[in-house]
């Protein structure tokens, strides 16, 4: 039940101090860490269109107890300049709630932690007001929005009433004047890297493959709750808590906005998009995995109701059958004690159809990171982005540049509805 969830599992009890509106459908949660561009943020969901109910931005401010001066300052100065601002620009439609937690525990302080304080509360606000069903997104405190974005999130939800929760379509900018021309060129050759990966994860057969990037999240409160809440990494918190919906029935891709998160390099997060941008603006080569690692996958995975097998499948067919599996593959299953899980699985599935969901419930994204990781430590190096790109696309070598690549990634993206 929501209630267990709310006194088990949140961190604080309610944080606003005004009570939520009866009509509140919609919470937009910011963690803001060390960010002097949060109101750019701000006014960028301000020049939305509103939903016909209400929404809420909840934005934490944070840092841990013995965080440096400097972030301390900045972080005051953010929240002094942000509440003057909500103050000015509150409206009955939308609310902007400015929070500020300077003393969380240096041994769990990060974007995890300050996401799941934001979530917790507005999952506290949503049912408070009699709608577990409301919707939570996720956004960062230097993203921006499309101006159909709360109208779209609130569309996609009401058509698809089964939907626990969504990724949103995202793209970085790939040229402007906010940033230096070698950030523009880095941002190209990862986010070509990162829609790589999950296509070529899809192609290879896993079907739970989904973007997952933390300023374009959405979940209903009540699967929210029932999924646990977010966790409290300070970096991957995303992949994380957003893999505990993909398998579920419903889990969807909102395609109608797109969401802008920033390129910029960052030391907040020890790993992630501003981490790498900051290593390949130092000169530091970026290799992405080789497409001989997928191929391999493939033949493990594209026809997963091969290792059900008919009834008399004995342990001489199991052992006949592993070995015929690509080295990369063979060497990474038997560390996973595969022959024995295999067995648990078949020994629990009634029918063919049940081992499927049981299989891809085992050999979920974060066994398929590991096994891509196994593979191109052991046996394929990584290779330039636009060389893995190019064979997936099965471009000729001389044609395509990484951003023409990227743009064909991301029209393959919203069409994937």
């Amino acid at each position: 039940m929501p209630s267990t969830y709310l006194e088990r599992n949140t961190l604080y009890p309610s944080l606003i101090g005004r009570d939520p509106e009866a009509g509140l459908a919609l919470a937009v949660t910011i963690p803001c860490f060390d960010e002097p561009d949060l109101l750019n943020t701000l006014r960028s969901i301000k020049s939305c269109t509103t939903p016909p109910m209400q929404t809420e931005v909840i934005v934490v401010i944070n840092n841990a107890a013995d965080a440096p001066q400097e972030i301390v300052g900045q972080n005051k100065h953010t929240y002094q300049e942000a509440l003057a601002w909500a103050e000015g620009h509150n409206r009955q439609d939308i609310q902007f709630e400015i929070l500020y937690l300077s003393e969380l525990p240096p041994r769990h302080a990060g974007v995890g932690l300050a996401r799941k304080i934001a979530m917790d509360e507005a999952a506290r606000r949503l049912v408070a007001v009699g709608n577990p069903a409301g919707i939570i997104t996720c956004l960062d405190a230097d993203s921006r929005v499309q101006a159909n974005y709360l109208q779209a999130v609130c569309r996609y939800f009401d058509e698809h009433p089964g939907c626990p929760a969504a990724n949103i379509h995202y793209e970085h900018p790939l040229e402007g004047r906010d940033f230096a021309q070698e950030v523009y060129e880095a941002i190209v050759l990862y986010e070509l890297h990162l829609r790589y990966y999950v296509h070529a994860l899809r192609r290879a057969g896993l079907r739970a493959a989904t973007q997952t990037v933390g300023s374009a999240m959405a979940v209903r409160a009540d699967a929210y709750m029932a999924q646990g809440g977010m966790n409290r990494r300070q970096a991957g918190e995303d992949f994380y808590f957003l893999h505990k919906f993909t398998p579920l029935s419903g889990f969807g891709t909102i395609t109608m906005t797109t969401v802008t998160p920033s390129p910029r390099p960052s030391h907040r997060v020890p790993f992630g998009t501003g981490k790498v941008i900051g290593q390949m603006i130092e000169g530091r080569p970026f290799l992405s995995y080789a497409p001989e690692i997928f191929d391999d996958l493939h033949v493990f995975l594209g026809q997963p109701e091969r290792w059900y097998g008919p009834a008399d499948f004995s342990e001489a067919d199991l052992d006949t059958a592993v070995r015929t599996l690509p080295e990369s593959v063979r060497s990474f299953l038997q560390q996973q004690g595969f022959s024995a899980k295999l067995r648990e699985l078949r020994r629990h599935s009634g029918s063919a159809e049940t081992f499927v969901k049981r299989f891809f419930r085992w050999f979920d994204p974060f066994l398929a990171m590991k096994y891509v990781h196994h593979a191109r430590d052991r046996y394929y190096p990584g290779v330039p982005v636009e060389t893995a790109a190019r064979a997936f696309l099965q471009w000729p070598t001389e044609n395509g540049t990484a951003r023409e690549m990227l743009t064909a990634f991301r029209d393959m993206d919203r069409r994937e509805v």
